[in-house]
């Protein structure tokens, strides 16, 4: 019997070039290097005799349904993004791709980059389109205030500089 799962939220289809770039090559990867040698593994595992009890059969062919899965994904998931590899025409206001740098209320403060669903990375402060902060930064400039729900409570923040490359 299949575990019933609920629909994940639905993403922005934006990815940044460098984003798509990545996911094309880990796409690659799998298909020449991944998926062969595990295939060759299940081949060699199937040639020792009783697939019941033999682990190295069970554990490839359930690797072997990992791949494909992610596989699968990474196809329809380009398929379906919109890669955005121009800077904005203006380039004083926040939009897709800027790292922006946010004063909160204590003087604390975080730069971070608004990129697509694919590239979250809390390690760079790479947030989400889709995120409460990104949403509430979107189309703002410099000096700007926004206010955005976290799971702490809300926060209140002033954009304190934008720019479009790494910084």
């Amino acid at each position: 019997m299949a575990r019933w799962r609920p629909a994940p939220p639905k993403t922005s289809p934006y990815i940044t070039a460098e984003g798509a770039r990545r996911l094309q090559e880990e796409l690659k990867h799998l298909w020449k290097v991944d998926r062969p040698a595990v295939t060759a593994k299940v081949k060699a595992a199937a040639a020792n005799g009783d697939r019941s009890e033999n682990g190295d059969y069970i554990y490839g062919k359930m690797r072997l349904r990992e791949l494909d899965r992610r596989i699968r994904y990474l196809s329809k998931r380009l398929d379906n993004l919109n890669v955005v590899d121009r800077l904005p025409s203006d380039q004083s206001k926040v939009f897709f791709g800027a790292w922006v740098t946010l004063e909160h209320e204590d003087g604390q403060l975080i730069t971070v980059r608004i990129v697509g669903y694919d590239e979250i990375d809390a390690k760079q402060n790479w947030i989400s389109v889709d995120s409460p902060l990104a949403k509430a930064a979107m189309g703002k400039q410099v000096d700007d205030e926004i206010s955005f729900n976290t799971p702490n409570g809300p926060v209140e923040a002033y954009i304190v500089k934008i720019i479009y490359q790494n910084p």
